[in-house]
């Protein structure tokens, strides 16, 4: 067996066969509280906090106390404990709550929103209120997002490494279960798009950046995470991307740096170069937009489909790759450069497989195909627009997400109940 040169990590080589590698297992190994004895309190509550599956979180586990004791002090986490996800509470309300000076809870909690950001606040500044949001997505990627390296300290780099370790247990992969309201999308890319007569300014990145008038760019925190544990791919990592209100807030926060739309567009379309992928928000009317561009050997969002076998929230593309089976010669350089392991080709017997439940629709396999010019992308019939709206998408999410916290509680009951 060897890895492709690309340095993707998804794609096997075996035989003459090119394609995906057999599927990671999950190694989650649920606890219970009393299997932590030594463990301070407050940090176990804090744990049990984020096993909600409301906020994607993992079952109680030895992976996830590590990274709370890691993420807070015992006064942090005693300040956390009081905080939800909806409604926000102020810091006069935690301050009641936890018997702790008002003064002190006020600077623990903006430190935590401002400094960690594993919290966000809504609401004037002069009070605001504070919220809960999920580890991944959510605390990665707001601790780890910045417009440069030079910020990064060794407590950054350590919160990854355990972050990364409780992510390479699979427990994303029982959220991904269940077909609910997709909140991303991934964009053809642009070189197989924009003369395709079926293209929709949904699917054209100049014409969604259009509607934006500021730009904001940091540096890519799953690509940063795999070259603090030495498995860089060697791409760019200053190409996420922040557009509209939120990019304001983000860039006076310092967490990415403003960008002209010129410097954006050139950015995505040389992450494109690269061979990655560039995703949007599944909404058409957001006030706010983010794009990340994701490489399939480093995104966890394509890594918990490609590595964990697994559907997930990724919406089902617009366009997808057909080949004319005159034309191609099984070289192989499709399933070579599908971020997804989406295709497998049989060099010697001549044989090409369409796994169409990993596709994305990117088109990097037409630009592979370049050559002989086997495949085109074309549309999907039964294709469905983004949602016009965030609350066209909250509303269909919540019911999910409902039900998908009922099914998971249930598993985990059962599952520990095996072990009694």
């Amino acid at each position: 067996m060897s890895i492709t040169a690309s340095g993707s990590r998804i794609i096997r080589i075996h035989q003459n066969i090119i394609g995906p590698g057999e599927p990671k297992a999950k190694t989650i190994m649920p606890r219970r509280e009393s299997d932590f004895p030594g463990v301070p309190g407050v940090y176990l509550k804090a744990a049990i906090k984020y096993t909600d599956p409301a906020l994607l979180g993992p079952p109680l586990c030895d992976e996830l106390i590590d990274l709370i004791q890691h993420m807070f002090t015992e006064e942090e986490a005693a300040v956390f404990l009081p905080l939800g996800i909806l409604p926000g509470k102020t810091a006069a309300t935690v301050a009641k709550e936890t018997r702790l000076p008002l003064e002190t809870v006020k600077t623990i909690l903006t430190g935590l929103a401002e400094e960690k950001r594993f919290i966000i606040h809504s609401g004037p500044d002069d009070n605001p209120k504070y919220h809960l949001i999920p580890l991944m997505p959510g605390v990665f990627e707001l601790c780890l997002i910045r417009p440069s390296l030079d910020s990064l300290t060794d407590w950054h780099r350590r919160f990854a490494e355990l972050m990364e370790a409780l992510y390479e247990t699979g427990y994303m992969a029982e959220h991904m279960r269940g077909k609910g309201p997709a909140l991303v999308r991934y964009l053809p890319t642009q070189q197989t798009i924009e003369s395709h007569p079926m293209a929709l300014p949904s699917d054209k990145l100049e014409i969604i950046l259009d509607r934006y008038k500021v730009f904001g760019v940091g540096i890519c925190q799953c690509r940063l995470t795999e070259e603090i544990m030495g498995r860089g791919c060697g791409r760019e990592k200053l190409n996420c991307a922040i557009m509209g209100e939120g990019a304001e807030t983000a860039i006076r926060n310092g967490t990415v740096k403003q960008v002209t739309r010129a410097e954006m567009l050139a950015i995505k379309l040389e992450a494109e170069a690269q061979g990655m992928v560039n995703w949007m928000f599944n909404v058409e009317n957001a006030g706010t937009q983010s794009s990340c561009s994701c490489c399939g050997c480093c995104c966890h969002n394509l890594k918990t489909i490609s590595e964990f076998n697994v559907p997930s929230s990724i919406a089902p593309p617009h366009f997808l790759p057909k080949v004319d089976a005159a034309k191609c010669n099984h070289c192989g350089k499709c399933a070579l450069n599908c971020p997804m392991a989406a295709i497998t080709v049989h060099t010697k017997e001549k044989t090409y497989t369409h796994r169409e439940e990993r596709c994305i629709g990117c088109g990097l396999c037409v630009i592979a195909c370049e050559k002989q010019k086997a495949i085109v992308m074309e549309p999907v019939p039964d294709y469905k627009l983004p949602y016009k709206s965030w609350f066209s998408f909250v509303s269909r999410a919540v019911p999910h997400a409902i039900v998908q916290k009922r099914r998971i509680n249930r598993e985990r009951r059962t599952a520990m109940s095996g072990k009694i």
